[in-house]
This record gives structure tokens, sequence and C-alpha cells, in this order.
């Protein structure tokens, strides 16, 4: 598929999610919900606006995980609704500051409406592509993403871009599918999957080396929820795939996965 009919694809769904959101309803969809629903406990939810939990569509809680700390510099790539950027904007406190990065114009509008229903000020929400992040280079400390970097056609391309605004020993630490294992054709030839956060996802020792190919080190990828093919059957199934098929190549291959990297501090 070409890279920007997929970029396409992702932005007409993301779009259309925030219009949902904005009406009173729901983001995700039924393939999304068994990946993300139930990410986010009830004190992290205290204070946020509704909207932007209902606009998460993400695969984990990168905020829990990133060990953010008061004055950082956080960079949010794919920020949705914008609710990883609001959780981490009160880690860091006042000193500190949050961008979020999305390239659909109705998810930013949602995003800049929650931000100020929140009353949050260490806040920017930057309209861009992770390929191309319109940040300067040694610019953040931290790198966040919630279950987005899957869905680049140019995921080398995203992990250097993430590299650059790094300072020097900052850190990456995003939530995303991974493959553990191969997977069947029929997934990977789905526009819809590769939007619904499935297909377009790594095998976790490629995931490795792209990693390591951009300058990370210190790499973790720690899997932290593996789906049953039950998950997905009645989607898949809507979309023209035999499950009964492909269940065997399929089950347990797929999980969340906490994923870590550092950028040396000697660059």
């Amino acid at each position: 598929m070409a890279h920007q009919d997929l970029k396409e694809a992702v932005k007409n769904k993301y779009g259309e999610a925030a219009r949902r959101v904005r009406e009173g309803g729901s983001g995700s969809t039924p393939c999304c919900d068994p990946i993300s629903s139930n990410l986010y406990g009830a004190s992290e939810a205290a204070g946020l606006p509704q909207e932007a939990l209902a606009a998460s569509l993400g695969c984990g809680n990168p905020t829990a995980l990133a060990q953010l700390r008061a004055g950082e510099h956080v960079l949010d790539l794919g920020s949705g609704g914008g609710i990883d950027v609001l959780l981490s904007a009160k880690r860091v406190g006042p000193a500190g500051k949050v961008y979020g990065l999305d390239m659909t114009d109705e998810m930013l509008a949602l995003a800049r409406e929650n931000q100020r229903k929140a009353g949050l000020e260490n806040v920017e929400f930057l309209k861009g592509e992770m390929e191309n992040i319109p940040l300067p280079e040694d610019s953040v400390d931290v790198v966040i993403s919630n279950c987005v970097i899957n869905l680049s056609a140019d995921k080398e391309q995203v992990l250097r871009e993430a590299f650059r605004v790094l300072r020097p020993g900052g850190r990456l630490a995003v939530s995303d599918v991974v493959v553990r294992g191969s997977v069947p054709a029929d997934i990977r030839r789905s526009v819809e999957l590769w939007v619904g956060c499935i297909a377009g996802a790594l095998e976790e020792s490629e995931y490795r080396a792209k990693l390591a190919a951009a300058g990370f080190t210190d790499v973790e990828i720690d899997p932290t929820r593996t789906y049953s093919v039950e998950d997905a059957r009645e989607f898949l199934a809507a979309q023209g795939v035999d499950v009964g098929a492909i269940a065997s190549q399929v089950e347990g291959r797929f999980a969340s996965a906490f994923i870590r990297a550092r950028k040396p501090a000697n660059r």
C-alpha cells in the first residue's frame, strides 16, 4: 500500500473518531475496543474531561510507565484527544512542558478543547506528522506514544525523528502493538486492520533492530497484554478473513507492549 494512501486512511478514521466524541459518543470502534479499553485508573481519570477519555484509542498507558519527573519536556506522538498529554502535564508540573503532535484537524480541535477544560497551561498541541516532527533537535527529555507508531508506513523515519528531537540521555517510552512470530498475509493486506492498530505492528525483534538502527540503546520490550483471536473474531470475519483458517497462526501473536529506549548521553 502506498504511504500516502495509508496516511489518508488513518487521517479519515481518526477524524471520524473525533467527530463521534464531540457528538457525545465514543472514539473507539469494535476493532479497537478489546485493545483500547480499561487503560486508565480512576485516580488518573479524575479531573480529566470525559471527552479525553472517550477519544482514547491507545493500547497502553505510557504516562504511567514513563517515570516522568517534574520539569521535564515531553512529546506525545499521535496525541489524539490529548489524554496522555494532559496526564503527562500533571506529572511534569508547571515547570515542565508537554507537546502533543497530531496530523488530524478534528483531533487537534478536540484536544485543545480538552486542554481548556482541564485548565492546563503547560501544554501545546502541534499539527504535523511524526515522520517530520516540527520541533528542533535536542528539545525534549521524553518521547511517548500510545499505539500510533505501528500506524506509520515509515517507522524507521518515525524512530529517527524521535531520536533527533530527544536531548542526549533522553528516553523513548511508548506503548505499541508488537507481533510475536509470523502473521498471515491476509492480515497485512487489510487497510482497515492497518488503521485499527493491528496489521502495521512490527515483529518484536524487528522493532529492536529498527530502534538500534535509529541510534537508540538500552532497548526493552515488555509485553503488557496478549490478544486472543476471539478479541477480533467479529471484526476479522466482517473483513472477509477466514478466522477459523488463521486462528492457529494468530492466537497469542499480537500483544500490547511497553517499549523503552534511550538516546546515548554522549551524542
